[in-house]
């Protein structure tokens, strides 16, 4: 049977027993690091029982417990606040900053709206030209984006081959007197006289209306469409008779996918592909280069504390379990001590998911959309108390 280490009830810790350091050179860590493997010990039964643990498995558990501390809390204040830091410096250290609200991302998201509502946007619209061919109706864009060297294709926002605006078919009997009274008055020999006029104003609404029953006269009676466009393959209306320049306006495929050069990774450009693999602007673009660090120790609280105390200690209970589930059974003099594995290592993960939870719960009872519910219920309960108040009776 292997010699296994028993824990004899003392320890002295230095720096660089823990797995990563994280925290050695805190002055609270380095100075509660024995008490909490002595209180995690405890509470495994020494010294009425033996603990097959080492001072260097307590430590790592207290470490494991202040790192899952650190992680549950620097998750929660990333979710919360993702979108108020991407895109920002991912060289700053986040631990001790509070993260002001901001719209930027907002703003950015709805600059997408913009482009493809032709409003404004971040995505450059640029224009093009072709020369149209007598005879010849149907015209690839697709073709032509090639022959212009661009790659991945283009997308046509606009064509500048539009029919006669409805207003110059907009005839008003309302302006003059609309009725050829001038040639009458000629023919009775009143043509020196000033006829009287009169003029009925209309609304622009009156007018908008006309122009609108005009343009839809012309689609549905006359089929009075100047294009049609389908997958970059544009089909004029009329035939060409004759050549010349038709304009029209598009977007780079390549564009749209990848708005800012700035911040590619790997120092990409627009329309390559997705090869950066270093942030080499430190920008923050995803939760996992957010830059939260590990906690420090020095700073926790009396609550924080306790959480780790538990944490550590169930940490220490599971390790204990996997150990003594190496045998099932330890000879003494007289008899066999049959050891309690299973036991332990389900009370272990037992009491870490209790814990978990128990920290979830309380950090998301402090995120921002849980404590602006807890002021509007509260100020809801204060105003209710003072309905019942009665009311001075003011006496002049």
């Amino acid at each position: 049977m292997a010699n296994i280490q028993i824990w004899n009830g003392s320890s002295q810790f230095a720096p660089g027993q823990t797995p990563f350091g994280f925290y050695d050179t805190d002055v609270e860590f380095a100075a509660e690091a024995d008490k909490v493997a002595k209180y995690c010990a405890i509470k495994l039964g020494w010294p009425l029982m033996d603990v097959e643990l080492t001072s260097g498995s307590f430590y790592t558990a207290f470490e494991e417990a202040v790192t899952q501390y650190g992680n549950e809390l620097y998750q929660q204040q990333i979710q919360q606040n993702f979108l108020s830091v991407q895109g920002g410096n991912s060289s700053i250290n986040l631990n001790a900053t509070l993260v002001r609200p901001s719209l930027n991302r907002m703003i950015e998201i709805s600059k997408n709206y913009g482009t493809e509502a032709g409003v404004g946007g971040t995505v450059r619209k640029y224009s093009g030209s072709l020369d149209t061919v007598p005879d010849q109706q149907t015209y690839d864009l697709n073709l032509w984006a090639t022959q212009q060297g661009i790659t991945g294709g283009i997308e046509i926002r606009k064509v500048f081959y539009e029919a006669p605006p409805a207003i110059l078919r907009y005839f008003d009997p309302y302006a003059g007197t609309g009725t050829g009274v001038q040639s009458l008055m000629d023919a009775f020999d009143f043509g020196s006289y000033s006829p009287g006029v009169n003029f009925l104003l209309m609304p622009t609404s009156f007018d908008m209306l006309k122009v609108q029953a005009i343009e839809f006269n012309d689609q549905v009676r006359r089929s009075a469409y100047s294009f049609e466009l389908v997958g970059n393959q544009l089909k004029l209306f009329p035939v060409p008779k004759n050549g010349g320049k038709l304009f029209f306006e598009y977007y780079k495929n390549t564009d749209k996918r990848y708005i800012d050069d700035s911040v590619m990774l790997g120092g990409g450009s627009a329309g390559s592909s997705y090869g950066g693999s270093t942030n080499s602007n430190n920008i923050i673009t995803n939760i996992s280069n957010v830059p939260y660090s590990n906690p420090v120790y020095s700073d926790f609280n009396a609550p924080a504390k306790a959480w780790v105390y538990n944490y550590a200690a169930a940490v220490a209970k599971e390790m204990l379990a996997y150990i003594r589930g190496k045998y099932t059974s330890l000879p003494v003099p007289g008899s066999e001590a049959t050891l309690n594995q299973a036991d332990l290592l389900q009370d272990a993960r037992t009491e870490k998911t209790s814990l978990i939870e128990s920290l979830r719960a309380n950090l998301a009872s402090t995120n921002m959309t849980s404590l602006l519910e807890a002021k509007a219920s509260e100020a809801k309960f204060l105003n209710d108390t003072l309905q019942g108040v009665p009311m001075m009776i003011y006496v002049g």
